[in-house]
């Protein structure tokens, strides 16, 4: 369809860049569409071919139709789907697990936890070659560290199906003191969460450190000690949820050539191939990842969070699998920022500069 471009309405400046503007409280604002873009381009940038120039967006017009475009627009034969059993607890050890009353329910296709799934450490936010420590996590371990961890996860006909039978599994938990703030868990004694000997690159895991960094430029201690004035405090940065219109998801299938597709709502296509491939035991070769338009990122899809999950049930059923969170599993189940604790000193000369 020819589509005619939603060019920005060009404002001319209201200052010169130094002076104040004058405005007269009783101009009327411009007649102009509010659905217009406006563009008022600043003085100090030069007659440039792109910048400062309305661009048509390469996607604007499929979105704008509703084409498909985003991870579930897609309809597969013979798919399944799959849900996750989260752990209730902060911190605990798995002592059992009995998934047979769920393997059992009719619809059900494949019950998945660490009693029957290779244990392969790998780091899910990896943004670099070779992937930085630590390694501290296994596609389905038998120690659960927060509440929403993963312990099972199960591949069936329908949703309804896949959430009963994730009702069904009964686990004997052993619960284990918890730590709730980042001050807390790094005095002596506090309960140490990442105690499985085959991690990899903890900092220091008897006082649940995982990195230390120390970096300068110059001489700070004499930059500070002639400093007209010296500030410093701390600030608290609490949890944020990104919360994307579209939440996680992913599909996975086997393709004619017995070669691992996931189709997925990632913001680090080619990192999640590469990390797939040690837990499913496959060349990277073998793996392609898609990536179509995702719903919202901002973050929370920049690590593999659920791709090896359905990788796993695909290879397991032969089938291809979907796994989709709820926006309450977002939450406490996918990953959000930190909470932070920061402290800063900054010395500022006569004039206040830095």
């Amino acid at each position: 369809d020819q589509v005619q471009p939603c060019e920005p309405v060009v404002m001319e400046p209201m200052t010169d860049g130094v002076n104040a503007a004058v405005v007269d409280p009783d101009d009327r604002s411009p007649d102009i569409d509010p659905a217009l873009p406006r563009l008022i381009p600043s003085v100090d940038v030069p007659e440039l071919a792109v910048v400062g120039h309305a661009e048509a967006k390469v996607d604007g017009l499929k979105l704008a139709k509703g084409n498909p475009a985003f991870t579930d627009d897609i309809e597969m034969r013979d798919l399944l789907d799959a849900k996750v059993l989260y752990s209730p607890h902060a911190h605990a050890r798995i002592v059992d697990i009995d998934d047979s009353a769920a393997t059992a329910l009719p619809g059900v296709h494949a019950v998945l936890h660490h009693k029957n799934t290779p244990r392969v450490k790998y780091a899910s936010g990896g943004q670099s070659w070779p992937n930085p420590h630590p390694y501290d996590q296994v596609s389905f371990d038998d120690k659960v560290r927060h509440v929403g961890d993963r312990v099972a996860a199960v591949a069936a006909e329908s949703i309804e199906a896949a959430e009963q039978a994730v009702r069904l599994i009964e686990v004997e938990y052993e619960v284990l003191p918890a730590v709730f703030d980042e001050l807390e868990a790094i005095k002596p004694g506090a309960p140490v969460i990442h105690d499985a000997p085959d991690t990899e690159g903890i900092h220091a895991a008897d006082r649940n450190i995982v990195h230390h960094r120390k970096a300068h430029r110059g001489d700070v201690d004499a930059a500070l000690a002639s400093a007209a004035q010296v500030f410093e405090g701390t600030f608290r940065v609490h949890q944020v949820q990104q919360v994307p219109i579209e939440p996680h998801i992913s599909i996975a299938w086997l393709d004619a050539d017995e070669r691992l597709v996931v189709r997925t709502a990632t913001q680090v296509p080619f990192h999640t191939r590469r990390m797939l491939a040690p837990l499913i035991g496959m060349d990277v070769k073998q793996i392609r990842v898609i990536k179509p338009r995702i719903g919202g990122g901002f973050g929370a899809k920049q690590e593999m969070l659920i791709e090896d999950i359905v990788a796993h049930l695909a290879i397991a059923t032969r089938r291809p699998v979907r796994l989709e969170l709820t926006r309450e599993e977002e939450f406490w189940a996918s990953r959000t920022r930190h909470p932070q604790t920061i402290t800063f000193r900054t010395g500022v000369d006569a004039d206040g500069l830095l």
